[in-house]
């Protein structure tokens, strides 16, 4: 796919969401759709690379959260892989302060190619485990909003994101269909962690592709013993 024919692609899926996209901003996408295939024939980043499956399931999907994110100082994106959800929302909101965190150093290296080639500024790539990042007090309690896509169950995923975000911010845990059992389970691990369920958003994405919005806002500060030792909340989830 040329790179004209990308960005038709995605400002005109992105439309559909009611969210533009510049052709400056379309370019970067682009820009890194290339990086991501590139790097993915050295390490593993991605199961999708059919380019149109990449504009739908990682692009767009990354960025239909995007009116939650736009008016934050600054979003963590906790277990963020190849970029998902972090790098195309920073794309959209250069102006806002991003923080992307993985445990596996060799993605958080293809991450730093990225913001090179695509010069972004405003963001920050830790290589870490995100129970051990959030005792820093650097990072503890000091974000508006924190971010997931596809890293863990809810009620572990709680304890993964709740002690980053301040107190009256904000999680958005990104998920597919049929979630009512996991939200369930997860309801006494986020009132334990400080956390309260405010909405849960469904929606469509091209090709009726199904997800749920998790949003939970920090209502109370987080107990200091919590994340637990890394590991811990993915072995005895609260």
């Amino acid at each position: 796919m040329d790179n004209l024919e990308f960005n038709k692609q995605l400002i005109n899926y992105a439309n559909t969401l009611n969210i533009e996209i510049s052709e400056n901003q379309a370019n970067k996408f682009y820009e890194y759709m290339k990086l991501l295939l590139e790097w993915n024939n050295k390490i593993n980043l991605t199961a999708i690379t059919d380019e149109k499956e990449i504009i739908i399931k990682h692009f767009i999907d990354s960025i239909s959260i995007n009116k939650y994110v736009k008016n934050q100082k600054n979003v963590i994106d906790i277990g963020t892989g190849a970029g998902f959800p972090g790098i195309p929302l920073k794309i959209l909101n250069n102006n806002i302060e991003f923080i992307l965190v993985d445990s596996l150093n060799k993605r958080i290296n293809f991450l730093g190619e990225v913001k090179e080639k695509l010069s972004l500024a405003k963001l920050k790539n830790i290589h870490a485990r995100a129970e051990d990042l959030a005792q820093n007090k650097e990072y503890r309690e000091k974000v508006n909003l924190a971010v997931s896509r596809a890293v863990a169950s809810l009620r572990i995923l709680a304890e993964y994101m709740l002690p980053f975000v301040e107190k009256d911010g904000y999680c958005i845990c990104m998920k597919g269909p049929n979630i009512n059992e996991e939200i369930k389970e997860a309801e006494n691990a986020i009132d334990i962690l400080g956390g309260k369920i405010e909405k849960i958003e469904s929606l469509l994405l091209p090709e009726k592709i199904e997800r749920n919005i998790v949003i939970i806002k920090k209502i109370k500060n987080t107990p200091t013993k919590y994340p637990r030792k890394a590991g811990m909340p993915s072995k005895q989830p609260l």
